[in-house]
């Protein structure tokens, strides 16, 4: 049978009071059962564990923790690491500064015992190429960098090699440009004495 809209709109009416009634009785204190003893109706229950959950006492607790020291797993002590990270650094800010009043031998002697022999030839041999000085002389460019560490990429007994962020500034007749670059600058040695002897691209090599 339909019923009409007056009908209907009673019909929900009732359905509210109905259901609000059965509310406040779900949710009223009721009181305790008459059989049920004094000890167990003031005694509050724990809740019930749900099903399959692990109970407090067998989550195991770390031990030790807090005392682990990862350099006994490394062929190099804390501040030996902060040493070959300092040569780092400074290597590849030096790596990038320079002016174009200076020569090749003067460009590497800010290096000197940063660097090994062999990469200290390289990097005059870098410096003084034709192109490169003509372009650095004729435009008069003076640059200056900065350096910070990202990561290591890897190690061994006597050696580390990092990854570097090298940010450049180089100002010249043709304006001031910025730019950065990210270097595999490789570092040797024992102790506390280290030396960079391999510095290129992060693309390029040192894997």
């Amino acid at each position: 049978m339909d019923l009409s809209a007056g009908q209907q709109k009673a019909l929900f009416a009732v359905v509210v009071v109905v259901l609000a009634g059965l509310g406040v009785f779900l949710l009223a204190p009721h009181s305790s059962h008459p059989h049920a003893s004094p000890s167990a109706s003031a005694r509050p229950s724990a809740p019930a564990a749900a099903a399959g959950s692990p109970s407090a006492a067998a989550v195991p607790s770390p031990v030790g923790s807090t005392n682990v020291n990862i350099y006994q797993w490394l062929p190099f002590t804390q501040p030996e690491l902060a040493q070959a990270a300092a040569v780092a650094t400074e290597v590849t800010t030096d790596y990038n500064t320079f002016t174009y009043t200076e020569s090749a031998a003067s460009y590497v002697a800010r290096m000197n015992g940063l660097i090994t022999s062999q990469l200290s030839q390289t990097l005059k041999n870098g410096y003084a190429t034709v192109g490169v000085a003509q372009t650095r002389t004729s435009q008069k460019q003076v640059s200056s960098g900065t350096a910070t560490i990202d990561s290591i990429r890897t190690f061994g007994s006597s050696s580390i090699t990092f990854v570097v962020t090298a940010a450049q500034k180089l100002t010249g007749t043709q304006g001031s440009t910025t730019s950065s670059m990210q270097y595999a600058v490789t570092v040797t040695g024992q102790g506390g004495t280290w030396q960079v002897y391999d510095i290129e691209p992060a693309t390029a090599g040192n894997y």
